[in-house]
């Protein structure tokens, strides 16, 4: 009776590349990730913002390409252990920070086009801090790969009087933000790129 061949093993230095493609591979995405939340906050690119401002699932992919590249690329059990058991520990003990500060991350509840303007439109964004209501307000301006989002105001609803109660145009180049205490903020916006003149925040 024949015995099965061997299978054929990756030599060291594949294994070592694929080990490499894997680690740059989290690199990239953790570089993104933070590209992304960077965009976020100073009028980044919209398109970088919607698809890599997720840090809890990209952190999560992050992860799993360094466990991977570290199996891969290290044969050793004991130097694997060594490296994967305090990287697995550390990971485990985040998780519910990571949770409980990624884990109710803003989504978006409204996106209306200004008046007369296509190129440009009021974007909303709705999450918690535990049990604090909170809203992002935003003005996309530009069109394609191109547009950015410019923050405009940021609304924290611990106290109910900070609480958002509209948002809307006051023509093609203004927005009137309204808080539940009374208060209205008038945001004017540069005609050319859609930026705001200042940021206003309640909370």
């Amino acid at each position: 009776m024949r015995t099965p061949p061997d299978r054929p093993r990756w030599s060291r230095r594949k294994r070592r590349t694929i080990a490499l493609g894997l680690l740059t591979a989290a690199v990239l995405l953790t570089a993104l990730t933070y590209a992304a939340a960077q965009a976020a906050w100073y009028g980044g690119l919209v398109v970088l913002i919607e698809v890599f401002y997720h840090p809890l699932p990209y952190g999560a992919a992050v992860l799993v390409l360094i466990v991977l590249a570290l199996l891969i690329g290290i044969r050793s059990r004991m130097t694997r252990t060594l490296l994967l058991v305090p990287l697995l520990g550390c990971a485990l003990l985040a998780s519910p920070l990571a949770l409980l500060v990624f884990g109710s991350m803003p989504y978006k509840t409204a996106d209306r086009p200004a008046p007369g303007r296509s190129d440009r439109s009021l974007v909303i964004h709705e999450g918690a801090a535990m049990i604090d209501p909170l809203w992002w307000v935003s003005v996309d301006a530009g069109s394609g790969l191109t547009a950015r989002r410019w923050p405009v105001g940021y609304f924290n609803g611990d106290a109910p009087d900070n609480a958002l109660t509209s948002a809307e145009w006051d023509g093609p180049d203004r927005i009137k933000l309204a808080i539940q205490g009374g208060q209205v903020f008038v945001v004017a916006l540069d005609p050319e790129t859609g930026r705001p003149e200042r940021r206003v925040r309640a909370g």
